[in-house]
């Protein structure tokens, strides 16, 4: 039995406040600042591990083309205040590791920005740099704005549904949370789910007609990406790999390296961590103790993410790298649709 179970009486506790908190703002005793924009939040009833930063970028990659696009976060782990618009000179510290992976991946063609007042930067982005719809990162509990479109995302492997409130549980609300949802994904789905896996989740889920359900899964490149050069996949079966992980869920990476490379060895860190200079002495010994050649027959692999963190440690930047991964969606053209005449019509 989960030990966290005998936390049960405090989640009722947990249970209380928050429902009092959304019965405020389901009856207006609390103010949710809505725009003129579309707004579309991308978040999750659990406390992480949900694949939020893939669906973003998915959701990025499909409108960028069309408007100008923003990010909005929290910026979580960073060191500074107030809002914030990434830029060329933006250090992981200044604007948290997920909004500097989306810098990474997309510079100047979107804004990204952190603030902890999601309705003050909302109002920034649009009164000051112009933004035509905005992304919001993990902010389905986030009520002082809203937003116009809300998409849910829960892990395949620990459904909400199976989940119980902080602390016996994972859940930062109810599960009855996913009324607010218009599209509910769920993630992390293995290649092939059967019909009868299929209906059982969709009967447990039990949308309304007005709400939609879908499916994703990760997609892991075919080449690892470093500072100095990237791997090629008819490589890694030859590779010994220190995996290193800041992550919430490591579960399915961690399968994915174990049948790709040659040995791996795992070193896993608590999510959004911030590595000491122990810790990255300690990681980089572990990989001098590897065998092989540096670069050629061992490196240090790490989440996109991660990176985000760990490539200003001199001691291993030049020996990191960190796989990209993508999502592929059930139905990808209705979905599509739904985001896309959503953002056309308001």
């Amino acid at each position: 039995m989960n030990w966290r179970r005998f936390l049960l009486p405090f989640s009722g506790l947990y249970w209380i406040g928050t429902s009092v908190r959304n019965l405020f703002y389901n009856i207006g005793m609390m103010r949710s600042s809505s725009f003129k924009i579309p707004i579309i939040n991308v978040g999750n009833l659990s406390v992480g591990g949900t694949g939020k930063s893939p669906h973003i970028m998915y959701l990025i990659d499909l409108l960028k083309d069309e408007k100008l696009i923003a990010t909005l976060s929290r910026g979580y782990g960073r060191k500074t205040k107030g809002f914030l618009i990434a830029n060329y000179s933006s250090k992981v510290y200044d604007i948290g590791d997920e909004p500097m992976q989306f810098f990474q991946r997309f510079k100047n063609r979107i804004l990204i920005a952190v603030c902890e007042d999601r309705a003050f930067g909302a109002q920034k982005l649009i009164d000051h740099y112009n933004a035509d719809a905005i992304l919001l990162d993990d902010a389905y509990q986030h009520r002082g704005i809203k937003a116009g479109f809300n998409i849910l995302l829960t892990d395949y492997n620990n459904p909400y549904y199976k989940d119980f409130l902080l602390p016996a549980g994972d859940l930062r609300e109810s599960r009855s949370g996913v009324r607010r949802a218009d599209i509910v994904i769920v993630t992390k789905c293995p290649d092939r789910i059967s019909e009868e896996k299929h209906k059982e989740i969709s009967k447990k889920i039990n949308l309304k007609s007005h709400q939609q359900l879908f499916f994703s899964k990760i997609v892991y490149d075919n080449k690892l990406i470093g500072k100095l050069d990237n791997v090629e996949k008819s490589t890694w079966k030859n590779l010994n790999v220190i995996l290193v992980t800041g992550i919430a869920k490591t579960d399915g990476l961690v399968k994915f390296a174990e049948e790709n490379f040659a040995n791996v060895l795992h070193l896993e860190y608590p999510d959004h961590h911030n590595f000491s200079q122990s810790e990255i002495e300690y990681i980089y010994k572990r990989y001098e103790d590897t065998e092989g050649r540096k670069r050629f027959d061992k490196i240090i692999m790490t989440t996109e993410k991660d990176y985000m963190r760990l490539m200003e440690e001199s001691m291993i930047k030049d020996d990191l790298y960190y796989i990209p991964i993508s999502i592929d969606i059930n139905d990808k053209e209705k979905f599509n649709q739904t985001i896309l005449e959503y953002v056309g019509q308001n």
